[in-house]
């Protein structure tokens, strides 16, 4: 299955919190769109793995995105080496995308940094003919691909964004996703440990940052991105 885009976050629920919007315009505007998780995130303080895999694959079926695959890193202790970067270009040789989305280049959670990382350096080496992976189950060796572009979306940390999308009309299906994490967000009647994204401010604050990226470029709502190089465009009437 070729890809025009694939979202990749460390943890179920990054991909919906940093660029659910976006995928869900691109998703509308006829892309395929497909996500991969790091982790289980089994090691949040609330819910299990087994409901983060109910909730993630929920929250695809909101989305309507092509795929969802959850690579089973180890949460908190992954790291950017052969053995990880290996699995995640066969990843990328296996769907082709154009784009790849993925976490903030500096954030609160250690995973974010560590995962943002680790995917950018696959999707380069994922180019290279020297390495050799193969799809095991049918013993089909699998052709170099790199994604033309890496964009990485903005989480915790208010990051200056490199551009933005203009998502006016697609966040009421991004937040219908995120709350797909019935686990993990904000439940007045919730018995569980209070964290820093269960928070009724942390849900809202979604939404607002959502609004003040939209009223700097004069749409109703927006979410940012930083780049790896410059953006490019043919002409400056391109530019919103």
């Amino acid at each position: 299955m070729k890809l025009d885009i694939l979202a990749i976050g460390a943890h179920p629920d990054d991909v919906e919190l940093g660029c659910g919007a976006t995928i869900a315009k691109e998703i509308a505007n006829g892309k395929k769109v497909g996500i991969i998780d790091l982790t289980r995130g089994e090691l949040g303080t609330r819910g299990t793995a087994e409901t983060r895999d109910e909730e993630s694959f929920n929250a695809a079926k909101i989305l309507n995105v092509e795929m969802r695959e959850n690579m089973g890193f180890s949460d908190g202790f992954f790291v950017n080496d052969k053995q990880h970067q290996l699995k995640l270009i066969k990843m990328i040789r296996k769907y082709r995308p154009d784009v790849v989305l993925c976490n903030a280049i500096s954030d609160r959670h250690i995973d974010h940094a560590k995962g943002s990382q680790l995917v950018s350096d696959a999707c380069f080496l994922s180019g290279l003919i020297k390495i050799e992976t193969k799809i095991e189950e049918e013993e089909i060796w699998q052709k170099p691909w790199r994604p033309k572009h890496i964009y990485h979306y903005i989480q915790w940390q208010n990051i200056e964004p490199d551009f933005v999308v203009d998502v006016s009309g697609y966040m009421t299906v991004k937040m219908e996703a995120v709350l797909a994490y019935k686990t993990q967000f904000y439940d007045a009647k919730s018995k569980a440990p209070e964290t820093p994204i269960s928070s009724k401010n942390f849900t809202d604050s979604i939404v607002y940052r959502a609004k003040d990226l939209g009223r700097l470029i004069g749409a109703d709502h927006a979410e940012g991105f930083t780049v790896e190089r410059y953006a490019a465009v043919n002409s400056i009437f391109d530019l919103k």
